[in-house]
């Protein structure tokens, strides 16, 4: 789950949650009426799943949002800022305005905590 709580003009600051308990810090573009490569995610229930990395620009394993209403390949991966986005989210084991810290360590701990499972579920909201 992916609870978000900081809204600024140049990101949108959230808190993660693996399983009910509190897992890290997530990141995103600032809401912009879902506009591809400029938005977050909207609000919602989606299924995630691990992407092959033959099949991106990122060269190691990452997440895959699927579902968002009018946009695709919209992905978890890392990155700090903003500009490390393009409409998708980003993770980090520590925060500040318009920053997440940590975030190839918090990514990697993430995959590796996800395991095997074969079907995720992303719940996004508001607070």
């Amino acid at each position: 789950m992916l609870i978000r709580d900081t809204f600024t003009d140049k990101s949108v600051i959230g808190k993660l949650y693996l399983n009910g308990a509190f897992y890290g810090h997530s990141l995103e573009l600032p809401w912009k009426d879902n506009k591809k490569s400029v938005s977050c995610v909207p609000k919602g229930v989606y299924e995630v799943e691990k992407r092959n990395t033959n099949k991106s620009k990122y060269k190691y394993e990452h997440l895959h949002i699927k579902g968002v209403p009018n946009r695709e390949l919209i992905l978890v991966h890392v990155g700090n800022y903003p500009k490390n986005s393009k409409g998708c989210i980003l993770v980090g084991n520590t925060r500040a305005l318009n920053f997440v810290g940590e975030s190839r360590k918090a990514f990697y701990k993430l995959m590796y905590d996800l395991g095997s499972f074969e079907k995720i579920e992303l719940i996004i909201k508001n607070r």
